[in-house]
């Protein structure tokens, strides 16, 4: 049993030490590969073959899902056809960790006669990939992690991350925002997250809990059970918002007696709360209540550019929507 969590360990290590040795190659070389993908009035495709493929088709899904619009071309398939999909606007990714995969090698004269642009990623600067290649990636790795030195493992995981620090580096110099990647990313709970805003769940109108600065803590305590959101927001004669009243604070005050219960609400509430603006992402709402000093907060006023309340907004909305 030790022997095999051993191996399990080692393996980890290697591959880090794997990714590590890339860290000196982001040089001019990455440099001019992200340079000519920025220039690129097409798209990336990225080809490979057997494990090299795999990280291909990984590679172009990050790419495609951070700003830099991208596919996986197979090969095999591409000598079959497919290379009708590549145009002279694209560039071309090329993974082959010996760099003289046959498979990759035989597209290369169509895609030079296509005209496309060819970044080559491989573990030989020296290989026939690499000389024929207008930009070439060096991801190779000392050693696999892989016991009998056959199946590729550190030399994917080097590919791999390689790839990543590539697509980021496009994200951040296209200045890509969370609102763009929430378009390419509008299904389940990450789409909920960074598409959602204060609008689209808060409550108001009839439901938005609201009483006045005259009102008596008593009567504020029917409102607040009526509307079942555990708080209301106080307002002044002009709507604007003057504090919050929850039931935690009634709760509180009741530990002084019951005559507070007939004075304003003015006197109890919290004043000068949390808000946040209804075009506001609902995340952004989860990060203010999360992050309220000395402790979270589970209700947060909703207000317009003059102050005016126009709507509240609780925890539980939130986790409704996925958004916690």
């Amino acid at each position: 049993m030790e022997q095999m969590l051993e191996q399990a360990r080692t393996t980890l290590k290697m591959e880090a030490e794997a990714i590590l040795e890339l860290v000196p190659r982001i040089d001019e070389h990455f440099a001019a590969a992200v340079t000519m993908i920025l220039d690129c009035p097409g798209r990336v495709v990225i080809t490979g073959m057997g494990k090299s493929g795999i990280i291909g088709r990984k590679m172009a899904a990050t790419f495609a899902s951070t700003g830099t619009p991208s596919f996986y071309l197979h090969p095999a398939e591409g000598i079959h056809g497919d290379l009708g999909m590549v145009t002279e606007s694209d560039v071309v990714i090329a993974l082959s960790n010996s760099g003289e995969t046959g498979e990759v090698l035989h597209i290369l004269p169509s895609l030079r006669r296509i005209g496309a642009k060819l970044i080559a990623m491989v573990g030989n600067a020296d290989s026939a990939l690499a000389r024929n290649s207008d930009v070439t990636l060096d991801v190779g790795v000392s050693k696999e992690a892989c016991p009998l030195g056959l199946a590729p493992t550190s030399s994917t995981t080097a590919a791999l991350a390689y790839g990543d620090a590539l697509a980021l580096a496009l994200l951040s110099k296209r200045k890509f925002t969370a609102s763009q990647f929430a378009v390419f990313h509008p299904g389940g709970s990450l789409g909920r997250k960074l598409l959602l805003t204060v609008a689209d769940i808060m409550h108001s109108g009839a439901d938005n809990p609201i009483v006045h600065g005259a009102t008596t803590v008593q009567d504020a305590l029917f409102v607040i059970t009526d509307k079942g959101l555990g708080a209301v927001s106080v307002v002044d004669d002009a709507e604007c918002m003057l504090g919050v009243l929850t039931d935690g604070d009634i709760r509180r005050g009741l530990s002084k007696g019951i005559g507070f219960l007939q004075r304003p609400v003015t006197e109890l509430m919290t004043k000068a709360p949390k808000t946040i603006t209804k075009d506001k992402l609902a995340a952004q709402a989860l990060h203010l209540m999360e992050s309220n000093r000395p402790k979270p907060i589970t209700v947060l006023p909703v207000i317009d550019e003059n102050r005016h309340v126009i709507g509240l907004l609780h925890m539980t909305d939130l986790v409704r929507q996925g958004v916690v």
